[in-house]
């Protein structure tokens, strides 16, 4: 046996994989080697600054939670693996607006109260590419299992699809440290991207909607804290012209900007990406963290973690059928991956704009499982928040004077 067994069975993830039933299953060999890959990366890229075990990080939010692990149910609970007529949907209903969209997904009557059931019913019936197509159109987050391949084209060697805009030379390459991040993520995979570059010595600045904040703060305060705890916090309210005036300053002067919104919604805050990039100055590098991708025939998808995984096929089995593989691996996946990857275009040089995206990413390192029989799968673990993140808002006018008039 190689290294990759006792490393998995160290990690935290291990064990949160497979049904609580049974015994806790392997990963592909390919998932392990990316994230020991990204993991260096990171050191290398961060001068040495950043040193973590980038395996026990896909088990974090469970370390946190108090989660375990559920087979064909995820470790939140939220989402769940549901056999159709001709293959297998993963199927989330974590937010009250995906149980509302059921019965125009299903075409049935659907309890809001225990909605399960009748979708187990109704999908075990209907062809699963159906399904997964309609699911599309209204914004469910539900994925055929296997239904997204890897990105075309990898970059830097890692998962993910990147275009270069201009010379490598283009302004030179800051140290980390002179580097101010915007982040409009949330969640998790961007947050986590967030807190490495803010482990690397980048300024990072938390950006959120007054009226929409990250839905993170509603979980547990320790797993927050510790995505966002080392970041200053902004709060716009982004229904106002001045509230978009500022966002639109605040990603001018930032050399870096994380966002896991669909396009259409930046389009919404007459943010355009394209326009962004090929303007004088601005952003080095965009991280654009979603689900599916911003490629046009999937880049209005949605999906979560675990979702997304399914969709890409990052999933373990077992004699019963397929499990979810660790808790919503997908997510701290790419936030890992793309960090590496943001620190790996600063150093080029440049201006990026990078594309990670989960579905696919998942899709790049699924495959068989390798054999842990006779390993004990350790529980999984999180490193410290640096500090209590700050109340939404603590820092928007230091922030917002310190850019000027």
């Amino acid at each position: 046996m190689d290294g990759r067994g006792p490393a998995w069975a160290a990690s935290g993830a291990m064990i949160l994989t497979g049904r609580p039933e049974g015994p806790p299953l392997g990963a592909p060999s390919a998932l392990i080697d990316l994230v020991d890959r990204a993991t260096s990366m990171l050191h290398r890229g961060s001068g040495g600054r950043v040193c973590v075990d980038g395996l026990a990080l896909l088990g974090e939010r469970a370390a946190l939670g108090d989660l375990s692990r559920g087979g064909a149910i995820s470790c939140g609970g939220g989402a769940r693996l549901v056999p159709a007529r001709d293959g297998w949907l993963a199927v989330s209903l974590a937010r009250p607006d995906d149980v509302a969209a059921l019965p125009a997904w299903l075409g049935r009557d659907v309890p809001g109260d225990d909605p399960w059931p009748i979708v187990y019913e109704a999908v075990a019936v209907a062809p699963v590419a159906a399904l997964d197509e309609r699911a599309g159109l209204l914004g469910l987050p539900c994925a055929a299992v296997g239904s997204v391949g890897p990105c075309a084209h990898p970059v830097f060697d890692l998962p993910l699809e990147a275009l270069q805009v201009g010379g490598s030379n283009e302004g030179g390459s800051p140290p980390v440290e002179e580097v101010m991040v915007v982040d409009l993520s949330s969640l998790w995979a961007g947050p986590l991207c967030g807190q490495l570059l803010a482990a690397a010595g980048a300024d990072v600045i938390k950006v959120e909607s007054t009226t929409r904040p990250d839905g993170a703060r509603h979980g547990p305060a320790p797993f927050f804290d510790l995505l966002n705890g080392a970041k200053r916090s902004v709060a716009l309210d982004l229904t106002t012209p001045a509230g978009r005036r500022d966002l639109e300053r605040l990603i001018s002067a930032a050399d870096v900007v994380i966002e896991s919104a669909r396009p259409r919604a930046l389009a919404q805050l007459g943010i355009y990406l394209d326009d962004v990039l090929s303007q004088p100055g601005g952003p080095r590098v965009w991280a654009s963290i979603t689900s599916h991708g911003r490629r046009p025939a999937q880049a209005q998808r949605v999906g979560f973690g675990d979702v997304a995984a399914a969709a890409g096929g990052l999933i373990a089995h077992d004699d019963d059928g397929p499990c979810f593989l660790a808790d919503a691996v997908a997510d701290p996946l790419a936030g890992l991956v793309a960090a590496a990857a943001v620190l790996e275009a600063l150093g080029v040089g440049g201006r990026w704009l990078i594309d990670a995206a989960l579905a696919p990413m998942a899709a790049s390192v699924a495959g068989p499982l390798i054999d842990v029989r006779g390993l004990r799968a350790q529980p999984p673990r999180a490193r410290e928040a640096s500090r209590p993140a700050p109340r939404a808002g603590a820092d928007t006018d230091a922030v917002l004077g310190q850019l000027g008039p």
